[in-house]
Protein backbone atom coordinates (compact mmCIF):
# COMPACT_ATOMS: atom_id res chain seq x y z
CA UNK A 1 0.00 0.00 0.00
CA UNK A 2 1.78 3.67 -0.96
CA UNK A 3 1.86 6.32 1.35
CA UNK A 4 -0.80 9.03 1.14
CA UNK A 5 0.46 12.84 1.10
CA UNK A 6 -1.50 15.39 2.13
CA UNK A 7 -2.52 18.49 -0.69
CA UNK A 8 0.17 20.31 0.77
CA UNK A 9 2.91 18.52 0.17
CA UNK A 10 5.05 18.40 -3.05
CA UNK A 11 6.79 15.32 -3.97
CA UNK A 12 9.36 14.62 -6.07
CA UNK A 13 11.16 11.73 -7.22
CA UNK A 14 14.13 9.72 -5.29
CA UNK A 15 16.70 12.44 -4.51
CA UNK A 16 20.08 12.59 -6.83
CA UNK A 17 22.71 14.62 -6.90
CA UNK A 18 22.07 18.25 -7.92
CA UNK A 19 18.44 17.66 -6.79
CA UNK A 20 18.15 19.80 -3.60
CA UNK A 21 20.44 22.68 -5.74
CA UNK A 22 17.90 22.53 -8.18
CA UNK A 23 15.25 22.87 -5.83
CA UNK A 24 16.33 25.81 -4.15
CA UNK A 25 16.94 27.55 -7.68
CA UNK A 26 13.89 27.18 -8.88
CA UNK A 27 11.53 28.72 -5.37
CA UNK A 28 11.77 32.28 -4.77
CA UNK A 29 11.54 31.86 -0.52
CA UNK A 30 12.85 29.05 1.46
CA UNK A 31 10.57 26.79 2.67
CA UNK A 32 10.76 22.85 3.85
CA UNK A 33 12.55 20.22 2.56
CA UNK A 34 12.12 16.64 3.63
CA UNK A 35 14.29 14.54 2.45
CA UNK A 36 13.72 10.63 2.48
CA UNK A 37 14.50 8.26 -0.54
CA UNK A 38 17.71 8.95 -2.74
CA UNK A 39 19.91 7.33 -5.12
CA UNK A 40 22.86 5.52 -4.25
CA UNK A 41 24.73 3.91 -6.86
CA UNK A 42 23.01 4.57 -10.64
CA UNK A 43 23.13 8.50 -9.66
CA UNK A 44 25.41 9.74 -7.38
CA UNK A 45 23.77 10.45 -4.11
CA UNK A 46 22.68 13.86 -3.38
CA UNK A 47 25.21 15.85 -2.10
CA UNK A 48 26.62 17.42 1.41
CA UNK A 49 27.68 20.48 -0.07
CA UNK A 50 23.68 21.33 -1.81
CA UNK A 51 21.93 20.39 1.63
CA UNK A 52 24.69 22.60 3.99
CA UNK A 53 23.86 25.17 0.93
CA UNK A 54 20.15 24.84 1.27
CA UNK A 55 20.10 25.30 5.36
CA UNK A 56 22.16 28.87 4.83
CA UNK A 57 19.75 30.28 2.58
CA UNK A 58 17.04 29.47 5.26
CA UNK A 59 15.46 26.33 4.51
CA UNK A 60 14.17 24.20 7.00
CA UNK A 61 15.53 20.17 6.05
CA UNK A 62 14.55 17.17 7.74
CA UNK A 63 16.00 13.72 7.00
CA UNK A 64 14.14 10.29 7.64
CA UNK A 65 13.60 7.10 5.97
CA UNK A 66 17.01 6.10 3.84
CA UNK A 67 19.43 8.68 2.26
CA UNK A 68 17.82 11.42 4.28
CA UNK A 69 18.25 9.59 7.70
CA UNK A 70 21.84 9.05 6.71
CA UNK A 71 22.66 12.95 5.43
CA UNK A 72 20.66 13.84 8.79
CA UNK A 73 22.65 11.87 10.88
CA UNK A 74 25.89 13.12 9.31
CA UNK A 75 24.82 16.76 9.33
CA UNK A 76 23.05 17.27 12.53
CA UNK A 77 26.07 19.78 13.37
CA UNK A 78 25.13 22.17 10.41
CA UNK A 79 21.39 22.37 10.96
CA UNK A 80 19.49 19.49 9.77
CA UNK A 81 16.82 17.97 11.26
CA UNK A 82 16.84 14.35 11.92
CA UNK A 83 12.97 12.21 11.96
CA UNK A 84 11.97 8.77 12.93
CA UNK A 85 13.37 4.94 14.04
CA UNK A 86 15.73 4.52 11.12
CA UNK A 87 17.48 7.79 11.75
CA UNK A 88 17.56 7.37 15.52
CA UNK A 89 19.63 3.94 14.97
CA UNK A 90 21.73 5.72 12.31
CA UNK A 91 22.65 8.49 14.82
CA UNK A 92 23.38 6.13 17.75
CA UNK A 93 24.66 3.44 15.64
CA UNK A 94 27.96 3.86 14.17
CA UNK A 95 27.98 0.20 12.90
CA UNK A 96 24.66 0.60 11.41
CA UNK A 97 25.71 1.04 7.78
CA UNK A 98 24.31 2.60 4.79
CA UNK A 99 23.21 -0.47 2.45
CA UNK A 100 20.92 -1.70 5.53
CA UNK A 101 18.40 0.79 4.00
CA UNK A 102 19.22 0.02 0.28
CA UNK A 103 17.19 -1.40 -2.23
CA UNK A 104 16.33 -2.09 -6.26
CA UNK A 105 13.31 -0.16 -7.44
CA UNK A 106 12.03 0.73 -11.01
CA UNK A 107 12.90 3.49 -12.79
CA UNK A 108 9.49 5.40 -13.03
CA UNK A 109 6.75 6.02 -11.12
CA UNK A 110 5.76 4.33 -8.78
CA UNK A 111 9.11 3.44 -8.36
CA UNK A 112 7.92 -0.20 -7.25
CA UNK A 113 10.64 -1.66 -4.89
CA UNK A 114 12.50 -5.29 -5.86
CA UNK A 115 14.42 -6.13 -3.25
CA UNK A 116 13.74 -5.71 0.16
CA UNK A 117 15.62 -3.00 2.56
CA UNK A 118 18.01 -5.42 5.32
CA UNK A 119 16.71 -2.86 7.88
CA UNK A 120 13.21 -4.25 7.48
CA UNK A 121 14.45 -8.01 7.14
CA UNK A 122 16.47 -7.23 10.63
CA UNK A 123 12.59 -5.83 12.28
CA UNK A 124 11.22 -9.30 11.40
CA UNK A 125 14.10 -11.88 12.22
CA UNK A 126 14.06 -9.72 15.16
CA UNK A 127 10.07 -10.58 15.61
CA UNK A 128 10.85 -14.23 14.72
CA UNK A 129 13.42 -14.49 17.47
CA UNK A 130 11.33 -12.87 20.68
CA UNK A 131 8.03 -14.90 19.61
CA UNK A 132 10.63 -18.04 19.87
CA UNK A 133 10.32 -19.26 16.11
CA UNK A 134 14.20 -18.75 15.98
CA UNK A 135 17.17 -18.92 18.08
CA UNK A 136 19.30 -16.12 18.59
CA UNK A 137 21.93 -18.31 17.06
CA UNK A 138 19.81 -19.10 13.82
CA UNK A 139 18.37 -15.10 13.95
CA UNK A 140 22.50 -14.05 13.68
CA UNK A 141 23.33 -16.71 10.80
CA UNK A 142 20.59 -15.66 8.69
CA UNK A 143 21.35 -11.84 9.58
CA UNK A 144 24.78 -12.32 8.52
CA UNK A 145 23.99 -13.91 5.56
CA UNK A 146 21.77 -11.30 3.86
CA UNK A 147 24.53 -8.70 5.76
CA UNK A 148 27.07 -10.44 3.20
CA UNK A 149 24.34 -10.32 0.37
CA UNK A 150 24.54 -7.45 -2.49
CA UNK A 151 21.08 -5.46 -1.17
CA UNK A 152 19.65 -6.19 -4.83
CA UNK A 153 19.80 -10.10 -3.59
CA UNK A 154 17.59 -8.96 -0.65
CA UNK A 155 14.29 -10.03 -1.78
CA UNK A 156 11.35 -11.99 0.42
CA UNK A 157 11.52 -15.31 -1.46
CA UNK A 158 15.15 -15.88 -0.87
CA UNK A 159 14.14 -14.99 2.76
CA UNK A 160 11.12 -16.99 3.08
CA UNK A 161 13.61 -19.89 1.04
CA UNK A 162 15.97 -18.97 3.50
CA UNK A 163 14.01 -19.53 6.53
CA UNK A 164 12.46 -22.88 5.21
CA UNK A 165 15.92 -24.29 5.28
CA UNK A 166 16.51 -23.45 8.61
CA UNK A 167 13.25 -25.36 9.42
CA UNK A 168 9.98 -22.16 9.53
CA UNK A 169 7.59 -22.70 6.89
CA UNK A 170 5.53 -19.91 8.32
CA UNK A 171 7.10 -17.01 6.45
CA UNK A 172 5.66 -16.92 3.10
CA UNK A 173 2.25 -16.66 4.96
CA UNK A 174 4.44 -13.68 6.83
CA UNK A 175 5.34 -12.04 3.99
CA UNK A 176 1.87 -11.39 3.16
CA UNK A 177 2.11 -8.84 6.11
CA UNK A 178 5.21 -7.91 5.56
CA UNK A 179 4.37 -4.37 5.62
CA UNK A 180 4.06 -4.29 9.39
CA UNK A 181 8.19 -4.59 9.67
CA UNK A 182 8.63 -1.69 6.90
CA UNK A 183 10.17 1.08 9.22
CA UNK A 184 11.10 3.27 6.32
CA UNK A 185 7.15 3.34 5.52
CA UNK A 186 6.53 3.72 9.10
CA UNK A 187 8.74 6.73 9.34
CA UNK A 188 7.26 8.50 6.32
CA UNK A 189 3.65 8.02 7.74
CA UNK A 190 4.32 9.25 11.05
CA UNK A 191 6.16 12.18 9.80
CA UNK A 192 3.57 13.14 7.77
CA UNK A 193 1.10 12.78 10.97
CA UNK A 194 3.58 14.74 13.33
CA UNK A 195 4.70 17.41 11.30
CA UNK A 196 7.07 17.87 13.13
CA UNK A 197 8.31 20.82 10.40
CA UNK A 198 5.36 23.15 12.06
CA UNK A 199 7.15 22.86 15.58
CA UNK A 200 8.59 25.98 16.73
CA UNK A 201 12.56 25.93 16.96
CA UNK A 202 12.24 22.10 16.51
CA UNK A 203 15.76 19.71 16.51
Amino acid sequence: MSTRFPDDIETHPPARRGSIRKLIEETEQPGIIALADGTFHSYPAVGHREIGDAIESGWQVWGLCSMGAIRASEMTSVGMHGYGEVYQTFAGDPDFADDEVALVHGLEEPFLAVSEPLVHIRAYLRHLEMRGTLSPETTLQILGDFKSRWYADRTLPALARCLAGHGYQGAVADMRTFGRFRTKTHDLESFLTDRPWTVKEAR
